[in-house]
């Protein structure tokens, strides 16, 4: 039997880690994924455009529609990274919990900031077999524009955000490197994040 090379192994390694992923993913429809970012951006705008909400309670608003739209636990899964396979079953229930509470308090409190926002729906496409990215630009009153694409897959049979790129950056790629940097000066502990995750929401 041949010996397998160093890439060999690690491309095999990678593969099988992916394989709960891709298995539970289906194709997702592009159609079905721009109408899903037009009802959630709707949404959103309605929201963050309420002069009738104060400033909690529209962020509150804005929090409800996206823990709806928001494929959590993958997004919270891809942050963590190759550290979700050495993180305890305890750990890795108090980490999707912390940052389920951190990734929409943050993505609230940017949101909630938007007054008179519009979303205009731009190009969808197929990113890969199980995803699209619908393509949009986001205005402002007295800002330039700029661009946010929504990255979309399947999960449970309803489309979901798996991904938030703004002007060409990956917030879960930002935040996978952030989470990466916290555990390696910990020891390679998921400790370290945990306790770090602890202290930002104040507990």
């Amino acid at each position: 039997m041949p010996k397998l090379t160093r890439r060999a192994i690690v491309a095999l390694s990678c593969l099988v880690a992916m394989a709960p992923f891709t298995s539970a993913r289906a194709q997702v429809d592009t159609t079905r994924a721009a109408g899903f970012i037009q009802a959630a951006g709707d949404e959103l705008v309605a929201a963050i455009n309420n002069a009738a909400l104060n400033p909690a309670a529209r962020q509150e608003r804005v929090a409800t529609i996206l823990r709806r739209s928001v494929d959590v636990e993958t997004v919270g899964r891809f942050a963590l990274g190759r550290f979700w396979r050495v993180a305890t079953p305890a750990e890795q229930q108090e980490y999707l919990r912390l940052f389920e509470e951190s990734l929409i308090r943050n993505l609230a409190s940017r949101f909630g900031e938007f007054q008179g926002v519009r979303f205009a729906l731009g190009r969808t496409q197929s990113r890969t077999e199980e995803d699209a990215l619908v393509s949009t630009v986001v205005t402002r009153p007295n800002s330039a524009a700029f661009n946010l694409d929504w990255r979309v897959a399947e999960a449970g049979g309803q489309p979901k955000i798996v991904d938030l790129i703004a002007e060409g950056t990956s917030l879960r790629l930002t935040q996978r490197s952030e989470y990466s940097s916290v555990i390696q000066r910990g020891g390679g502990q998921v400790a370290a994040l945990l306790t770090a995750m602890r202290a930002q929401s104040g507990r």
